[in-house]
């Protein structure tokens, strides 16, 4: 069996047609089909099948995956065990965290501050939330960063950190020319802003926002929170959000923090920073968890207990 076969049968099924597939791969159509056809040849039946949405796994298809995934990661082990390669950690991250905070992280566990024997070749992806929560549940990633948005994982995890909640909004919004604390009359009159649903804003808003008051106006928008600061920088609404997502803004002005009336209970408020990680990691189990631990020591507000994070335990693979 050749691995090309399988790596372009789960491209297929990841991506959930041929033609992204193909894209994925940087392979042409009729070289994937051709793989395919090569792989249900070999096995003897069909693992495919084209609908008029897309492509799905027949039942030995859904056999097959997780075999084929399992396949695929011992195959890259061997390699790597023969040419004395590192061990790839395929990390996840969300991208509020992805500009201001995992740069710094995986620089120093490239430089080895993870410590001694420890050294991986990291590997990241950033995405939304969910698909980064997708990947992992799938096995293509060993790990994930996210904010805590409330929803528990079945997954092992860790609290590696916090970060402090702030509500911002352009400086010229005229919650901000207020020159004053505002009072939860005001706020409940504002649009509050959030990037998507189950995204970390809607999260906090929901979480935090009862101790301003009911709110009659919240404005959704479907896309990253890249777009999310754009659009209350250019003074639509006003945004509740970790601080680390509006770093850049604040400091350079095109954000300000909103003050509060001490009424408003927001000014205490932080959220968790989670990692979540495979049960069954193989050779990258050590090198991950060093970076974990090595995530906590570069967290902006770390947990006061570090026991989760330092006492981690594995199910070897």
């Amino acid at each position: 069996m050749q691995a090309r076969h399988l790596r372009a049968f789960l491209a297929v099924l990841d991506c959930g047609g041929i033609a992204a597939a193909a894209q994925q791969l940087g392979f042409a159509q009729s070289s994937v089909s051709d793989q395919l056809r090569g792989l249900e040849q070999e096995l003897g039946v069909p693992v495919l099948h084209r609908t008029s949405t897309g492509t799905v796994p027949t039942p030995a298809g859904e056999r097959l995956a997780p075999l084929a995934r399992e396949w695929l990661e011992l195959d890259e082990r061997l390699r790597r065990e023969v040419v004395g390669a590192r061990p790839r950690v395929r990390i996840g991250v969300v991208e509020s965290l992805a500009t201001e905070w995992m740069p710094d992280l995986l620089t120093a566990f490239e430089l080895g501050a993870a410590g001694p024997g420890q050294g991986a070749e990291p590997w990241l992806v950033v995405g939304m939330r969910d698909q980064i929560a997708e990947d992992l549940a799938a096995g293509r990633l060993d790990v994930a960063f996210v904010f805590d948005n409330g929803n528990p994982t079945a997954l092992p995890h860790a609290t590696i950190g916090q970060d402090q909640v702030v509500l911002v909004a352009a400086p010229d919004h005229p919650l901000a020319r207020a020159g004053r604390p505002l009072t939860r009359d005001e706020l409940m009159e504002a649009e509050f802003m959030v990037a998507d649903h189950g995204c970390t804003s809607q999260y906090l808003l929901d979480q935090y926002g009862r101790d301003i008051g009911p709110f009659t106006r919240i404005g959704m928008l479907t896309g990253s929170t890249a777009m999310l600061r754009r659009i209350v920088a250019n003074g639509r609404g006003i945004t509740m959000v970790p601080r680390l997502v509006v770093a850049r803004e604040l400091a350079d002005g095109d954000l300000v923090e909103l003050e509060l009336a001490p009424e408003c209970s927001l000014r205490l408020a932080r959220v968790g920073i989670e990692a979540r990680w495979q049960a069954r990691l193989g050779t990258v189990s050590e090198p991950l968890h060093a970076l974990v631990r090595l995530a906590r020591r570069h967290a902006p507000f770390p947990v006061a207990d570090a026991s989760n994070v330092t006492d981690i335990s594995v199910t070897p693979a």
